[in-house]
């Protein structure tokens, strides 16, 4: 029975995305329209691939078989696209590298240059979910992302593991500590990244074990939005250490906090089957000679672990919601 590529494609989509509306609007279809192709995929090879319609959607077992082939099938599709759509590039390596931190991309790029100069890196910024994503669809060969969720499909190699400064504007009084007290965002304008930003989610997670909440939460998306919202005096924010460029208006502060309660580990991240190819044995090699740059020893423990750590905190709105 010949398989119907365009709903394997849909399948595969809504599989990543955990969600059919969400799936629709990156694949730029009806809603309808995608609901009607798995359910032909299904009834066709008389087979549920996930149990229920409601999001987060859940595969069976039976379809998380079907998605780990998936994710083979278009990571290869999309390898063939590139080699047809580029003639004269078919003799030169080429390797798409995303992450979630510009800091470490372009030291990775540079890094792998190095060892390779004919390899051409092509490099695209998103935060830890839109980076893991592109990775699952095939879009980019190697991601480099913070508190990635674990899956035996892929290899993890820890890269560095940072920890959250306190970002405050130099005019602010408390901007002349030599320590920030986390207890102070109580009465503090708190500018946070979008909800998916992975380093949002640690925020969340030091403000819940500190069990503080900012008297007022603001959403800007970027990092370079928030550093000149902090710089006006909007309001003060939080980043990871390696990502905080000199800015004269803007002091770095570390937090009155055990460490332990505001770090977190990036990893480079790439298919299995990809793992031990000449390429990618150099990108891992980049990795370890980047890893020097840590401000704290890399952790050892697995994504699954540090995943987990971090999926249970609550949401700053909900934090809000629930304070009197």
């Amino acid at each position: 029975m010949t398989v119907n590529h365009q709903h394997l494609r849909a399948f595969h989509v809504i599989a990543t995305e955990g969600s059919i509306s969400r799936a629709a609007r990156r694949l730029n279809v009806a809603q309808p329209t995608l609901s009607q192709q798995l359910k032909a995929l299904e009834e066709r090879h008389k087979a549920a691939l996930f149990d229920g319609r409601k999001p987060p959607l859940r595969l069976t077992a039976f379809g998380q078989q079907l998605f780990d082939l998936t994710q083979k099938l278009f990571v290869t599709s999309q390898d063939i696209d590139n080699l047809l759509s580029d003639p004269e590039g078919r003799m030169t390596e080429d390797l798409r590298l995303g992450s979630d931190s510009p800091f470490f991309a372009v030291r990775m790029a540079a890094a792998i240059r190095t060892r390779s100069p004919s390899t051409m890196v092509r490099v695209r910024i998103g935060n830890g979910v839109e980076t893991f994503s592109w990775l699952r669809e095939g879009q980019i060969d190697v991601g480099i992302v913070s508190d990635p969720p674990g899956d035996n499909a892929f290899a993890y190699e820890p890269l560095v593991t940072d920890k959250l400064v306190v970002a405050v504007p130099k005019s602010n009084a408390l901007a002349k500590l030599s320590v920030f007290p986390v207890a102070a965002f109580a009465e503090a304008t708190l500018l946070v990244r979008e909800p998916t930003s992975r380093t949002r989610t640690a925020m969340e997670a030091l403000l819940l074990a500190s069990e503080v909440v900012p008297a007022e939460v603001m959403e800007l998306h970027t990092r370079e939005t928030i550093r000149e919202g902090v710089a006006i005096g909007l309001g003060f924010s939080l980043f990871f250490s390696l990502e905080c460029p000199p800015d004269d208006r803007i002091k770095f502060l570390p937090l009155d906090v055990d460490v332990t309660q505001s770090r977190l580990t990036e990893y480079v991240v790439c298919l299995n089957e990809r793992r031990r190819t000449p390429l990618m044995s150099s990108v891992m090699e980049a990795a370890a000679e980047l890893r020097a740059m840590s401000p704290l020893p890399v952790q050892p423990e697995s994504p699954k672990a540090v995943h987990a750590a971090y999926s249970g905190a609550k949401s700053i709105g909900r934090l809000l919601e629930a304070t009197p």
